[in-house]
Parts: structure tokens; C-alpha cells; sequence
């Protein structure tokens, strides 16, 4: 059970004794503006991460691992996410400051090198991001028969998606608001889809049930025979899954650098993502190994578009015309959605680093509108990466992006709670208490401990099946482990030529202070508004008001 609480006004008395200047890095520019609300990052975290790799990713994980060892990995998933989205809701919710990212808290809390380092590697794999959901969407686009080259498909994407970035994030936050919505209401309707075909409601009247769980099985064997190649399927699973969570717990911090009464709404939109991540993620697995074989061909047949979908080939298995079609719509929209939620934090990652010090202070420049273009225009060259399908086979291409992203998730994560211990170090050495910070969670720091090791562990065997005889190839090998070396140059990199810099901040050295005293203020000004018209919000329609507040738009 989580614990949210109303803002100390001694905290606030005591700060604003403290800080006599508000810190010249994020005073010194024209900087972003809070536009984002609350549902905004609700759904920019969980539409961000519902896309490809939900709808069409799932299936090679089904049909390498079967049903049960999905349905179980994508809810082990779950929890470590958990572990790493309430620890940074509970350091982003104290100290919520404008250009705020995980490599800022890095930067803050333990060391300059680690906020380096991060800053330029969320940059760098967020760009290439935007590139591997354009990719994604030309894989699922070639469902339907056409002769439109893939280099044009590629080009109006990218530039819906550039355009939509420049836009003020309150335009931003409303547009991705609702194309997020629309995946959300789709993941829903597929659920109530399998509820149906469970039942024998489909055309054919076909009970499924748990028929597939039995033949072809509940579980298969991946790389070896017997029990080690069961646990081999499901380490693959377990890893492979990840990818539909990618930097969702990051998003919402990014985000709310740019939200509205950010220490009462960033754990509102941490609380909500966590159960709709386990609605959506743990049922949507349990759904597709129900309603979906696992030995499909079509699964692992990637250069076919849409047709490896698990949903898409399930909905066609049960003679259900022109859904699958829709089905197909909806996915090449999520790719768009989560290439315009991707781009929106590569440029926010880099207006951070550029905040911090650690990039060009041209990054840092805002138009009157608070949007960082100079970040912009940068994080769109990566994008161009994407061009990339046009020569080379698109599943290829998506497995190559797939692994480099995912080595760069899992440092993340470490790195989330990382900050995350270092932080309440800081807190218990400069006298604050659990009851001064605005959210923490029951459940840490034991989530964090087991977050940490898993994904840490998760990062060094996400190549595992190179290691087995017959399987290694270069390309794999440098795909599945580059982002750790890379990581770790930018790092010690930034030690070496920075050499007066800390390797680890003292808890007591930690700045937990400058900017708070603004926070606070900006808060009372919006309580006081929100006192006032809050009681005319839904007032002739409670039952209105009660859906809002369930689904999180309150």
C-alpha cells in the first residue's frame, strides 16, 4: 500500500532559509514550461511503452518459450518494474526541478561521471529508438499489398513525428494524451476479444480455453534439451519481455520535469502506470498464450508484417474478417506513438545534460514556448538510422535494435536504484524523514535491492545464446553486450578529464535543497487555485467525476 502526503510547510520554512539563490543552471536560459498534467504523463509512460513490442514482439517470445513461461515472465516483469518506477517517484517527487531526468539525479546525487554517462546514453539509445519504432511500423505496414517504396513510409513518419516535437509540450501532452488512448482502448478491446474466443464466441464457436497450453504445450525448450532448455526458454523470455518496458519508469520523470504540481501528480502517475502496466502487460501475455499457439509460423516470421502479430494471426485463426486489419492500423499508430514519446525524451535527455553542463549550452535554449529546438533538431538526426530498412531485411534490423536498446535499459534500471539508495543516504545523513518526503512505497528499498540485481544480471546475460555451441556470431555478440563498453567509456571517460570531480558524493555533500524552496512555492500557488475551482470540476455529475479519478485524470 502507497503512501502519498500533503508537502511539509516546515520543510518550506526551513529551505527558504537556506537557499539564498535559486541555481544559476536552470535560471540562466529561457527554460521549459510546466504544460504537462497529470493524465498527460499517465499516458505519455504507459502509451510510451505500448507499442511494437507488445503487439508484435510478444510473438517471438511465444513461440520460443509457449504461454506459460510468457504469462510468468511478463509478470516477474511487472514486479521489477515496480521496483524501479516507485524509487524514482519517491526521489523525483522531492525535488521535482525543471530539466529533470534520471542523469540530472545521477549528476546531483552521486556523482558528475554517472549523470555523464547516463545523460549521453539515454540520448544516443532514445534517438536510436525513434528510428527502431519507424522500422517496426515498415515491418507491419507491408500487411497490406502495396508498391509505395519503404523510404517514403519512412519519411512521412519522421516528419509527422519532428513536427509533433516542436509543438509546446501542452499540444505535445494532449496529442500523445490521445494517441496513447487509442492503444490503450485497443489493448482493452483484444482482451475482452480473448475473453470471447476463451468462451467459444468466435464465429466458429470453438471453446479454446486452455487447449493450447496442451497442445502444443505450456512450455518448450530453447537451445538445450530437458529441464536446462526450459530454463533457457524462459531466461530468453524473461529478458525479451523487457523490451515492452523499456525507460517507461524514466518517462515519467522526464516528464515530470514539465508537469503541473509535479510533487502531488508524479506519484499519482506512478501509481496509476503500475496498475495498468500489470492490466495491460501480465493479462495481454496471458491472453495471447490463450488465445494464440506457439507454434505458429507466422510468429518468427517478422518480413511478413502484421501477419506476426500473435493478435493478428489469433483474430484471422478465428475466421474474424477486417479486424485484423484494424488490428494492423493500430499497431503502425502505436510504433508512431511511441517514436513521438522516444524523440520527446532523446531531446529533453539532451536540454538536461545541457542544464547539468555536461552538453553545449546551445542545448539548453528554449523558444518562448519552452520547447528545447536546438534538442530537437539533434536527437531527429538519429532518427535517420531508420533509412537503414530500406536495403536491409526489416525483422533483421528490428532484432539488432532490440538487443542495443535493451543492454541500455538494464543499466538504466541499476542506475535508477542506485540513485535511488544514494539518495536516502542523503536523506538520513541531512535529517530528513520519511514523513518530509511527499511519496515513498512499503515495499522499498527491498523492490529496489531485487530490481537492481535482477536487471544487473538481466544486462550481462542478454546475449546468453551466443555463448551456446553453434550459435555465436559476431554481429550478435556486439549487438547483445556494445552498450555496456560504450556505457562505461563515457563514464570513466568523463573521470579521467575530469579528475577534480567526486567519484561518489559524500551523503552529507549531496545538494538536497536548491530549487526546493521554488518547488514549494509553485505548489502552495497551485493548491490555492485548485481549492478554488476544484469543487465546480464534475459537480452535476459525480459518476463522471468517479470514472476520471479511477482511470487517473483527476
Amino acid at each position: 500500500m502507497e503512501e502519498s502526503k500533503e508537502t511539509q510547510s516546515p520543510i518550506a520554512r526551513q529551505v527558504a532559509g537556506d537557499e539564498t539563490e535559486v541555481d544559476s543552471e536552470l535560471t540562466s536560459h529561457r527554460g521549459t514550461k510546466r504544460g504537462i498534467k497529470s493524465r498527460h504523463a499517465q499516458m505519455l509512460a504507459l502509451g510510451g511503452t505500448i507499442g511494437t513490442g507488445l503487439f508484435v514482439g510478444t510473438g517471438q517470445a511465444l513461440a520460443v518459450s509457449g504461454p506459460a513461461f510468457l504469462f510468468a515472465a511478463y509478470l516477474v516483469i511487472c514486479f521489477l518494474v515496480y521496483g524501479i518506477v516507485t524509487a524514482v517517484a519517491e526521489v523525483g517527487a522531492y525535488l521535482p526541478v525543471p530539466g529533470m531526468s534520471v542523469a540530472y539525479y545521477g549528476n546531483r546525487i552521486v556523482s558528475p561521471g554517472l549523470g555523464f554517462a547516463l545523460g549521453w546514453m539515454y540520448w544516443y539509445t532514445w534517438g536510436i529508438s525513434v528510428a527502431y519504432e519507424i522500422t517496426a511500423a515498415a515491418v507491419v505496414i507491408d500487411y497490406w499489398p502495396n508498391r509505395v517504396p519503404v523510404a517514403a513510409w519512412i519519411t512521412i513518419m519522421l516528419v509527422v513525428i519532428v513536427a509533433l516535437n516542436f509543438f509546446p509540450v501542452k499540444v505535445y501532452g494532449e496529442s500523445e494524451f490521445w494517441f496513447a488512448s487509442i492503444k490503450v482502448f485497443t489493448i482493452i478491446g483484444l482482451l475482452i476479444l480473448s475473453v470471447v474466443l476463451f468462451f467459444g464466441g468466435g464465429p466458429d464457436h470453438t471453446r479454446l480455453g486452455f487447449w493450447y497450453w496442451q497442445d502444443p504445450g505450456a512450455t518448450k525448450e530453447y537451445l538445450v534439451r530437458g529441464a536446462g532448455g526450459r530454463f533457457c526458454a524462459f531466461l530468453f523470455t524473461l529478458i525479451y519481455s523487457c523490451f515492452s518496458f523499456n525507460f517507461s519508469p524514466e518517462l515519467v520523470i522526464i516528464a515530470a520535469g514539465e508537469m503541473q504540481s509535479p510533487r502531488k501528480n508524479l506519484p499519482k502517475a506512478a501509481l496509476h502506470f503500475i496498475w495498468r502496466m500489470i492490466i495491460f502487460y501480465a493479462l495481454g501475455a496471458l491472453a495471447i498464450g490463450v488465445i494464440c499457439r506457439s507454434d505458429e509460423p507466422a510468429l518468427t516470421n517478422g518480413g511478413e508484417g502484421a501477419a506476426s502479430s500473435p493478435w493478428v494471426i489469433a483474430i484471422e485463426r478465428a475466421g474474424i474478417h477486417g479486424l485484423d486489419s484494424l488490428i494492423n492500423a493500430v499497431v503502425i499508430t502505436s510504433a508512431w506513438s511511441s517514436g513521438n514519446s522516444v524523440l520527446y525524451m532523446s531531446s529533453r535527455s539532451l536540454y538536461s545534460l545541457a542544464v547539468a553542463g555536461n552538453a553545449p549550452r546551445i542545448f539548453a535554449r528554449c523558444n518562448k514556448h519552452g520547447v528545447p529546438v536546438y534538442a530537437v533538431i539533434a536527437s531527429s538526426l538519429l532518427s535517420l538510422l531508420a533509412y537503414l530498412n530500406v536495403d536491409t531485411v526489416s525483422g533483421i534490423v528490428f532484432n539488432w535494435f532490440v538487443s542495443f536498446i535493451n543492454t541500455a535499459a538494464f543499466i538504466s534500471w541499476a542506475c535508477c536504484c542506485l540513485i535511488y539508495f544514494r539518495f536516502k543516504k542523503a536523506c538520513t545523513a541531512q535529517g530528513i524523514s520519511k514523513t518530509d518526503l511527499p511519496y515513498t512505497s512499503i515495499l522499498q528499498p527491498w523492490a529496489a535491492w531485487v530490481s537492481m540485481v535482477a536487471f544487473s544480471i538481466f544486462g550481462l546475460l542478454n546475449g546468453f545464446s551466443v555463448f551456446f555451441p553453434g550459435h555465436f556470431t559476431a554481429s550478435d555478440f556486439l549487438t547483445a553486450y556494445i552498450g555496456i563498453p560504450a556505457f562505461l567509456v563515457l563514464y570513466f571517460g568523463h573521470q579521467f578529464f575530469a579528475k577534480d570531480n567526486p567519484w561518489l558524493r559524500a551523503p552529507g555533500s549531496v545538494d538536497l535543497k536548491t530549487g526546493l524552496a521554488d518547488i514549494l512555492a509553485d505548489e502552495e500557488s497551485d493548491a490555492t487555485i485548485s481549492q478554488a475551482t476544484g469543487p465546480l470540476k464534475h459537480n452535476r455529475h459525480t459518476w463522471l467525476r468517479k470514472i476520471y479519478i479511477i482511470w487517473g485524470w483527476e
